[in-house]
């Protein structure tokens, strides 16, 4: 079975384009009104907050071979992970509709060819043919695209801090907030790593590689784009591009940035979907999850993801949490079980404190204070009323 497994090289490359995306770009523009220093450390906090978790739900996957969501089983039983599963799908959907908009709004601003739907739809297709040639089969292709991606990038870095002129940045956040705008973008992968560690040859090793790697491609993304938005005063990644100059080498940053990170969101819907029924398979489910995420990035008007971001945290932040405490603290497995009740109930309470965070802001943001209550929560609980849990 070894020569069906991924090697730790592969496992990086897979999250060096998960990084390197468009979505992290446009969300370090939101920090630059902390300015460089501030906004640099509260990206590096928050993306060290994200990974942390990122490390862990990978590591459950990669120790039991399990896809993200049949983990979920281990703290939740087998119909109370249907809950996170069907969750996972719709977000999943949402994910990838909102990328190939973003990247076919940045590709258009740079080379017209029309109606921005046919950018949709080249993204689209492009994305499809990624899940045809299929994970195991993506050394080559990945190592092309990755390669090309890292030069370009590179020269974007080297182009926006060679300038000197400081813009004033309009609009307010706070550290805290920076600090959880950069959690969230770890934390959306939450229920996908664990898609790709389960098959890693050498488990513990991938899932760090994985996560390193995640952690410095994107740190380095969101510092790009709060750094381009501070020397130019401009938040459209696409013009920030153009006015440098970077033309047919910009589209491919777009383009293909959008490709490799959104075909891991439609894959994963894939997986996500055959862990609900047998009946859907995981590369016929993806194709369809990005057929119909193309389809709502034509039809509606999927611009803001900020609030999405949040969403996703408050969902999947707790849910992660309980799983933890569940695999590592408690040794515990529900798997063969319908639901723990339990569990689910210190879930709800973890998203109804993130939620009740949103309004409080602390110089840590909402994650970790968050992850830390409920951890805590379901230690006690399981301790106190563990044996009493039904099938």
């Amino acid at each position: 079975m070894n020569e069906t497994k991924t090697t730790t090289f592969s496992n990086g490359l897979i999250w060096f384009g998960a990084g390197m995306s468009i979505a992290e770009i446009l969300t370090g523009t939101l920090i630059a009104p902390l300015g460089f220093q501030k906004g640099t450390l509260a990206i590096i906090l928050g993306h060290a907050i994200g990974c942390v978790l990122l490390y862990f739900a990978g590591l459950i996957g990669a120790q039991t071979g399990r896809s993200a969501m049949e983990t979920v089983k281990i703290s939740f039983g087998g119909k109370g992970s249907l809950i996170f599963s069907s969750l996972n799908v719709l977000q999943l959907v949402g994910w990838t509709a909102v990328m190939i908009v973003s990247g076919a709004a940045a590709a258009n601003s740079i080379i017209q060819l029309g109606e921005e739907w046919v950018w949709n739809i080249i993204i689209g297709g492009l994305i499809i043919l990624w899940v045809v040639i299929g994970i195991k089969n993506l050394n080559r292709v990945n190592l092309i695209a990755m390669s090309a991606l890292f030069i370009l990038s590179i020269v974007l870095s080297s182009i926006i801090f060679k300038g000197n002129a400081m813009s004033e940045i309009q609009g307010t956040i706070s550290f805290g907030g920076a600090v959880e705008l950069s959690a969230a973008m770890p934390l959306s992968w939450l229920p996908l790593i664990s898609d790709y560690t389960r098959t890693a040859k050498k488990p513990k090793t991938a899932t760090l590689v994985s996560t390193t790697v995640y952690f410095i491609v994107s740190c380095w993304m969101y510092i790009i784009g709060m750094g381009a938005s501070i020397l130019t005063g401009e938040c459209d990644i696409a013009k920030i591009m153009m006015n440098a100059g970077l033309g047919a080498a910009g589209l491919i940053i777009v383009v293909f940035s959008t490709v490799t990170t959104t075909f891991l969101d439609a894959y994963s819907a894939g997986v996500s979907a055959e862990s609900i029924s047998s009946r859907f398979k995981e590369k016929s489910s993806a194709v369809v999850i990005c057929i119909i995420g193309t389809i709502l990035a034509i039809f509606t008007p999927i611009t803001e993801y900020e609030d999405f971001l949040y969403l996703i945290g408050s969902v999947f932040a707790p849910m992660i949490s309980v799983l933890i405490v569940t695999f590592f603290i408690l040794k515990k497995d529900y798997s063969k079980k319908n639901c723990s009740y339990l569990n689910l109930i210190v879930w709800m309470i973890g998203f109804i404190i993130y939620r009740i965070f949103m309004q409080i802001d602390t110089v840590v943001g909402n994650t970790l204070p968050v992850m830390v209550i409920t951890a805590l929560l379901c230690v006690v609980v399981n301790k106190v009323l563990g044996g009493k849990q039904n099938a």
